[in-house]
């Protein structure tokens, strides 16, 4: 048991909150996504730090259909550039459904690089290169946003192949405008094979976490794409990411976000981190019935939206040590030895869902063991908001429960009285006005044991 499982704690609440959630279909107009279990559902997070969460069913394999949309768009922005990418689509919200005639007028351009027309243009200015075919340099991109090496169902390939008419239709169209770089049948079987490329909830919260990291994969430590290329997906991904639903979507829910028609949906938190969903039944839009629900919770209830200004990454937690470290530690070998058994984080700032996130995995991450005292520094906290007490309470009552002593320096009574934090704990907490006194105190209590 450990104090970051709380942030899973949310996940798993949010899962059994909305798994029965009645509405939708599998995707049954492609024959092979009509064959998914219609009551699997998962939920997956992924820090900035790259730590990773799940709930549910988020290591169940599905293709990444519509989701591999912003992904292939930013390596075309990567390889081309803006304004050559602009050529040939544009960034403007269509109003309409995925599958829509969604062209400029007059210039023939699909409407955004989010709806199915701008997708398969995007998917076809992927060169080929000398040492790589363009469909390999396109799985190669997403695998590296997912973390690990991806592949193509190639029974879903064969499925969309034989009923995707619509889509070889809107690329016949697109080429009669002369706005298709290349030739309608090779442009279609390169976007079907892209969207049968195969992944779980746990790699398109990496794939978000990467967008939200400013191109950056946290799990990998990787630079996938650059920054200005990242905030430019997201833009387009916020206004255009969820079809006709978009401007819902960001009022609402305030994050960019992206769906798929295989149940799978991404949303990103801007230096905060990424989530996906996976539930295959789908509402008319083509999106994720019980993925959209789930998130539009975690959003509210954890003040996630894009708006609310999110703290920059790293910028919470300055010091996971030993006390043994800290310059006032005891010279004295027996001193030392016990100074050497007590953990040590120290916070700063405001405390908001994504801070005590940090703080939590922090607190687990410190001390030489998992039964080591920790002190809990919150002397340079300057604020802590209902979400991020109730996350703190959930994760140190974890670590109390599991037999972990937890001193705390909270001079404000940030985390509430001691009848308060009793009652969100379980149990009293030692409490300290300074840093030394509580790792004084946390060896003494050390000693007294031995």
């Amino acid at each position: 048991m450990s104090a970051s499982d709380a942030v899973t704690d949310s996940l798993n609440r949010l899962r059994a909150e909305f798994r029965d959630l009645p509405g939708g279909k599998p995707a049954d107009y492609i024959p092979q996504l009509g064959l998914a279990d219609p009551e699997a559902f998962g939920l997956a997070l992924v820090s900035m730090d790259g730590h990773c969460y799940s709930a549910g069913e988020a290591d169940v394999p599905f293709t990444i259909q519509s989701v591999s949309k912003p992904f292939i768009y930013a390596l075309a922005l990567s390889l081309l550039g803006l304004d050559e990418v602009s050529r040939w689509v544009g960034a403007e919200p269509s109003g309409d459904a995925f599958n829509a005639i969604s062209l400029e007028p007059g210039t023939g351009r699909p409407a955004n690089a989010m709806v199915n027309a701008g997708a398969i243009v995007t998917t076809a200015l992927i060169p080929d290169a000398p040492d790589e075919p363009a469909f390999e340099r396109i799985l190669h991109c997403l695998g590296r946003f997912a973390g690990r090496e991806l592949e193509v169902d190639e029974e879903v390939f064969t499925s969309e192949a034989t009923t995707g008419d619509r889509n070889r239709a809107l690329a016949y169209l697109i080429r009669s405008t002369g706005t298709m770089p290349v030739d309608p049948v090779l442009a279609v079987d390169r976007y079907f094979r892209q969207c049968a490329v195969r992944v779980t909830a746990l790699d398109l919260a990496t794939m978000a976490a990467t967008l939200a990291y400013g191109g950056f994969n946290p799990v990998t430590r990787e630079q996938v794409v650059s920054a200005e290329v990242t905030s430019r997906v997201l833009a387009v991904m916020a206004t255009c990411g969820m079809y006709d639903g978009s401007g819902e979507w960001l009022l609402r829910i305030g994050l960019p976000a992206k769906s798929g028609v295989s149940g799978g949906l991404i949303a990103v938190g801007p230096a905060r981190f990424g989530l996906a969903t996976y539930s295959p039944p789908l509402d008319a839009a083509g999106n994720s019935v019980r993925g959209q629900a789930a998130l539009r919770a975690l959003s509210e209830r954890y003040g996630l939206h894009l708006m609310l200004n999110p703290a920059l990454p790293g910028s919470t937690v300055t010091l996971v040590t030993t006390a043994d470290d800290l310059p006032s530690a005891p010279s004295a070998d027996h001193e030392r030895v016990l100074h050497e058994q007590v953990g040590v984080v120290a916070a700063q700032g405001s405390i908001d869902f994504t801070a005590a996130e940090r703080v939590l995995y922090a607190l687990d991450e410190s001390g030489p063991d998992e039964e080591s005292p920790v002190v809990l520094d919150l002397h340079d906290v300057t604020s802590v908001d209902s979400v991020g007490l109730g996350m703190l309470h959930t994760g140190l009552g974890r670590l109390s429960a599991d037999g972990r002593r937890v001193a705390i320096v909270d001079p404000r009574d940030l985390l509430g009285p001691p009848d308060v934090v009793r009652e969100g704990i379980g149990q009293d907490l030692p409490r300290y006005a300074t840093r030394e006194a509580a790792v004084e105190g946390s060896a003494q209590t050390l000693a007294g044991d031995g």
